[in-house]
């Protein structure tokens, strides 16, 4: 292996804490802090706070995991530990 372990794995933390805090800030961010200013954008007949609060941040959750695992598959094949 041409790079260091402590490499691959300072950018797998990396890679986690960011989508962490994307995901800290959908569901709290706007769900809960921002949730009144949201609450005047109507989408499909509810207002997007509420939305943000119910499902938005459940979705978020779906697709930042789907990020990492092709962002961890790219990385995975980076440092050659990819199981192929």
């Amino acid at each position: 292996m041409s790079k260091s372990f402590e490499e691959y794995w300072k950018k797998n933390l990396t890679l986690i804490g960011v989508l962490l805090a994307v995901w800290a800030f959908v569901s709290y961010g706007l769900g809960i802090l921002l949730v009144q200013p949201l609450n005047s954008i109507w989408i499909a007949g509810f207002p997007l706070g509420f939305w943000f609060a119910q499902q938005g941040s459940i979705y978020v959750f779906v697709v930042l995991i789907l990020i990492y695992c092709v962002l961890m598959n790219r990385l995975d094949r980076e440092y050659e530990v990819d199981e192929q």
